[in-house]
């Protein structure tokens, strides 16, 4: 049986320098194992804001509504719990982790997901074949986690991260930003193999279409203010391509 993230009137605010600031304004989405959704939208539209709200970013506070997995209260978890649960973040801006190696860091990792260690000779043959599949050059198992790599360094090493903890569900906080096209192909093979390998359910938050031609949505939403204005099927990307967010924005404005 498939299991179902659901996300139900969700309202998020944020403190700033000007006070508290609402982002999300009752936000519904539900995401069954399997599924690829795209989320849509212009810069300062809430995408990222739901991301980090699911994975219970401390920055965020929720004011009404809800997120369950299979049922339970996702908001009631700690940040690892989400984890241990199949919960999975692929960040915008990667963070370094000075003093901690890949290798160190992506045992460590699954041990606390699976709740036991891997046995070391099959795990570094599994690190070893999707760092390969990456074209990743095997030397970056030894150096510090994301500490000197370029922008598609960082993302290939989120989508090895994917690959080798086999969450239930993973958001994608746009992942294809800063890419050229040979890097962007080769995250998207790494993310489409992932959901084929492990029944991956996806939400795939993107500004443009590009991803999409290889990474295949089966429903695209389009956030404007907080708020889903639109969603459908990928027919709805194909239009955006042509006609932009001008059309949400003034009937919102």
């Amino acid at each position: 049986m498939s299991s179902v993230l659901e996300i139900k009137d969700l309202q998020v605010s944020v403190e700033t320098d000007q006070g508290t600031i609402q982002i999300l304004h009752g936000v519904d989405l539900t995401i069954t194992q399997g599924e690829i959704h795209a989320v849509m939208g212009p810069n300062g539209s809430g995408k990222s804001t739901l991301a980090y709200t699911i994975a219970g970013h401390p920055k965020y506070t929720v004011e009404g509504g809800s997120i369950t997995l299979d049922g339970e209260d996702v908001l009631s978890m700690s940040v690892d719990e989400r984890a241990r649960a199949g919960l999975f973040l692929a960040m915008q801006y990667p963070v370094e982790i000075p003093g901690v190696t890949n290798t160190n860091f992506l045992r460590t990792a699954k041990t606390s997901v699976d709740g036991k260690a891997p046995a070391i000779r099959g795990w570094v043959a599994d690190v070893r074949e999707a760092m390969t599949n990456l074209k990743m050059d095997q030397s970056f198992a030894e150096r510090n986690v994301n500490e000197g790599f370029s922008g598609g360094e960082k993302k290939r090493n989120e989508i090895l991260q994917l690959e080798l903890l086999k969450p239930r569900f993973a958001i994608l906080d746009e992942t294809d930003s800063g890419l050229d096209v040979d890097a962007l192909k080769i995250v998207s093979e790494g993310v489409n193999r992932a959901h084929a390998n492990n029944n991956l359910g996806l939400l795939l938050i993107t500004h443009y279409t590009r991803i999409l031609r290889y990474i295949k949505p089966d429903f695209v939403h389009v956030f404007v203010n907080g708020k889903v204005a639109e969603q459908g099927g990928p027919e709805l990307a194909d239009r955006l391509e042509d006609e932009g967010y001008d059309r949400y924005l003034t009937a919102s404005a």
